[in-house]
């Protein structure tokens, strides 16, 4: 619950955030999922741009100012809505449901409004692309607002993942496959691709995108359920008292989602600009597997940023494939793998693969080559497991038919061993330190040594990363 926390220290910071948080019980109705979705989404924003928790960078980050919250009457709030309705097939009504959800988000999740707005650089042209490509409304794209906060990482506590939040199972019947490497629920454009198809589906169903919202929500089963103890109403509002309740708030999320990016600046609420925007992205696919520290050592590219930007990896790992797995980074550091490629092999070889040792002169029994067998254990890769027994991955590859390098946990692989050819280990690698001098930060000491700053703070737990003094010893290695 840090993030929640967080989000405290943030509204106090501000009197316009100055509010009362005991919930009613209509504000009960915006849903614990999508509390929860706000929570990890501005969490994972301040891991963003401060991995250290320091607050006075988040206050900075987010650039609270102490301007009261305008505030505008029911007409006001109603008139704009129904500008709105005039250029979209969905009923973005106006009544006491709407009203309450719309004044809950523009006076209390004002920081959650300015992230959403900035990271909807990131993604509403793929949206929109994608929405236009399947003939559907364009509004679609705030489903994504309330579902995921924008983030393909966020988990709800059902199990549903991703920008979309597909459960396992749906996203499977909608083409999204999950192995031990890849989960593509977390992927961008195959799940907004997936959600495109789900949702024709159930607009199909109902012939209401209001109803379709719900379903997407709740299931059709639960849909169904609520329009015949409705006495089979054909509306959302009628229906709506026979819903779950997550579910009662879900379309009043929609519409005060919709309103919210829609007139953020009437409500002075300024976006948070993402680090990077989409059309900067561009996309590479490999022909081999390759870890993510590899592709950061080449690019000089910071690791998390490689995760950030490719959260359909559920490991540091990208896969080889029959297809080739694909990276997606900075268009400019996509230009410089493409003319760097072998070397990006060649770099993950030296990484992950020990060099083969001399040859040293044996005795006629000790020619026979011995094996034994390595159970796969939750983490490892194959490159792991062959190092650990003095092989390659190639060699590992051979001996056990593998044409890929994927591995499962439990898998019982041959390896050349036994008591005639014990496992070699790496020499332990010597610790390094660097000396802190004037005009020094610790991200600027982190970048130096090629390090994160998550990295760095393992190395020097007991540091206090905030106060660096001149002369003070920072282990970097």
């Amino acid at each position: 619950m840090r993030g929640f926390s967080v989000v405290l220290v943030m509204l106090m910071v501000s009197s316009s955030f100055a509010q009362n948080y005991n919930w009613t019980k209509e504000d009960s109705l915006k849903g614990a999922q999508t509390i929860n979705t706000i929570e990890q989404s501005l969490d994972m924003f301040y891991a963003e741009y401060t991995p250290e928790g320091n607050y006075d960078s988040i206050i900075d980050a987010l650039n609270y100012e102490q301007d009261s919250v305008p505030e505008f009457s029911d007409e006001v709030y109603c008139d704009r809505l129904n500008v709105m309705n005039e250029m979209s097939p969905f009923h973005l009504d106006c009544n006491k449901q709407t009203l309450s959800t719309i004044k809950f988000f523009t006076r209390k999740r004002r920081g959650f409004a300015r992230v959403v707005l900035g990271r909807s650089k990131l993604y509403f042209d793929m949206f929109e692309a994608k929405l236009a490509e399947h003939d559907l409304p364009l509004e679609l794209k705030y489903l994504a607002v309330i579902e995921s906060g924008l983030r393909p990482q966020v988990k709800s506590r059902a199990g549903a993942l991703g920008l979309w939040q597909f459960m396992y199972g749906t996203g499977r019947m909608f083409g999204l496959t999950e192995n031990s490497y890849i989960d593509e629920r977390m992927d961008p454009e195959l799940a907004t691709d997936a959600a495109c198809k789900y949702l024709k589906k159930l607009y199909g169903i109902y012939d209401d995108w209001n109803l379709a919202l719900a379903s997407y929500n709740a299931g059709p089963g639960n849909v169904n359920k609520a329009i015949r103890r409705s006495g089979n109403k054909s509306t959302y509002w009628e229906v709506r008292p026979f819903l779950p309740k997550e579910t009662q708030g879900y379309v009043p999320n929609f519409i005060a989602a919709a309103y919210l990016l829609t007139y953020h600046a009437e409500h002075n609420i300024i976006p948070q600009e993402a680090k990077v925007r989409y059309p900067q992205l561009d996309t590479i696919c490999l022909k081999k597997g390759v870890h993510m520290s590899s592709i950061s050592e080449l690019l000089s590219i910071e690791e998390e940023e490689i995760k950030r930007l490719n959260p359909i990896y559920k490991r540091d790992y990208i896969p080889q494939t029959l297809e080739g797995e694909c990276v997606t980074l900075p268009a400019p550091k996509v230009g410089q793998l493409l003319a760097l490629e072998d070397s990006l092999y060649r770099l993950e070889v030296l990484r992950y693969s020990m060099l083969p040792t001399p040859a040293v002169a044996k005795k006629p029994s000790e020619n026979v080559e011995t094996y034994a067998y390595h159970k796969v254990r939750r983490g490892e890769t194959l490159g792991a497991i062959a190092s650990k027994y003095g092989s390659s991955v190639a060699e590992v590859q051979r001996i056990n038919s593998l044409r890929s390098t994927k591995i499962y946990v439990g898998q019982r692989l041959k390896v050349k061993g036994g008591a005639k050819s014990a496992p070699k280990s790496r020499p332990t690698a010597s610790k390094k330190y660097y000396t802190v001098r004037s005009g020094d930060t610790f991200g600027a000491i982190a970048q130096r040594n090629r390090l994160s700053q998550s990295q760095l703070k393992r190395l020097n737990p007991r540091t206090n990363i905030s106060r660096l003094s001149i002369g003070q010893k920072i282990r970097v290695k």
